[in-house]
């Protein structure tokens, strides 16, 4: 059972269109109370709001089951948390310990035993997804223009800008993806041998070791400056000689792994999470392939890999290789992002498939 907001007040708790927020402030997190303050004591807004809330659940689960959180409690939360870029630790602490907030969340002063759980948090803003906020938008926007627009203003005129969203990646290279799809799939099958027994992966901290030495010994790698063409030669014939041993230890246990995951879905004694944990491994696998073919190709073959072709994260695959032109950054990793907004500052328009991605690469950060 999960309500949108309890509208029933308790004596001791505070109406929520009441609450009295500093005008004063500079910073965003009053402005962004009294955004949702204005929806709430709005009743046609609010009408509307909760309508696209009541999205959130399916019908069967308004009347049954244990109480959730309430839904205005998630846009609040999950409004502060991606208009202020917090993750969901800020999230926890905020909720439980900033005044003005858990007012607007609907507690009291003493009401000290209501505090939020990390998980719950996590689970319920989760329920927040980009359509949604993509409709409760529009019906923001909408009722902006009928507040702001004058009689001698209404022709509406947009601007659009861009920007990128970071995600936490290192620097990509065909090497170190390699490695890091490698290190996953050696740890990772390691640890599901060892519940069961078996014996075959018992050196994988050392397996893993013996593949960031080869990656760290080509990271140091340089191309020789000689101007005579037989060392120039001996030294690139060199490299590719590094490169070639990387590749090949790598795909040495690639090849174990994809042996031993054979072995033991025919053993036909794996539980649903360990079964579950070899999907997994095998999505590793398929990138470490991936980056073998990939080095073999630009390294021994000398072609040029096609930019499409290119993976710049195996952790955050929606990463992007963003070129801009800015002076002193030369290229940026994460989402592009197109903004629509009129001359009042409104956003009109950011595509539902845009905004999912970067809910994505948010929500990734936040973890």
């Amino acid at each position: 059972m999960r309500k949108v907001i309890d509208l029933q007040m308790e004596f001791w708790k505070k109406d929520i269109a009441n609450i009295e927020l500093d005008l004063q402030s500079r910073d965003e997190i009053p402005k962004l109370l009294m955004g949702l303050q204005y929806i709430y004591r709005t009743p046609p807004i609010r009408e509307k709001v909760f309508k696209v809330l009541k999205q959130i659940v399916p019908k069967r689960s308004h009347e049954n089951g244990r109480p959730g959180m309430d839904l205005w409690k998630i846009l609040v939360l999950g409004t502060l948390r991606l208009n202020c870029n917090w993750d969901y630790d800020k999230v926890h602490e905020m909720a439980n310990n900033h005044h003005k907030l858990r007012q607007m969340l609907g507690h009291s002063e003493t009401d000290f035993d209501s505090n939020y759980a990390l998980q719950t948090i996590r689970d319920n803003i989760a329920l927040l997804t980009p359509a949604i906020l993509d409709e409760i938008n529009q019906i923001v926007v909408k009722a902006g223009h009928s507040t702001i627009t004058t009689n001698n203003d209404h022709q509406l005129r947009g601007s659009c800008d861009s920007f990128v969203v970071e995600t936490d990646v290192h620097y990509p290279t065909d090497t170190n993806l390699l490695f890091d799809a490698t290190r996953k799939m050696i740890s990772l099958i390691a640890i599901i041998c060892s519940e069961l027994g078996i014996t075959a992966w018992r050196q994988s901290h050392h397996n893993i070791i013996k593949v960031k030495r080869l990656l760290r010994g080509i990271q140091r790698l340089k191309r020789s400056t000689s101007k005579d063409e037989a060392k120039k030669q001996k030294r690139d014939q060199f490299i590719v000689a590094e490169h070639q041993n990387y590749i090949n230890v790598c795909q040495g246990f690639v090849l174990k792994a994809k042996e031993s995951i054979g072995i033991l879905r025919e053993l036909g004694i794996l539980t649903m999470s360990q079964d579950l944990r070899l999907s997994t491994v095998e999505h590793y696998i398929r990138h470490a392939d991936r980056q073998i073919d990939q080095i073999r190709r630009r390294v021994v073959l000398g072609e040029k890999i096609a930019h499409e072709e290119k993976v710049f994260s195996i952790f955050e695959p929606h990463t992007e290789w963003i070129s801009k032109g800015k002076a002193g950054i030369p290229q940026e990793l994460g989402l592009a992002v197109c903004v629509l907004k009129d001359q009042h500052g409104f956003i009109l328009h950011l595509p539902v498939a845009v905004l999912t991605k970067v809910f994505i690469a948010l929500k990734t950060k936040g973890n």
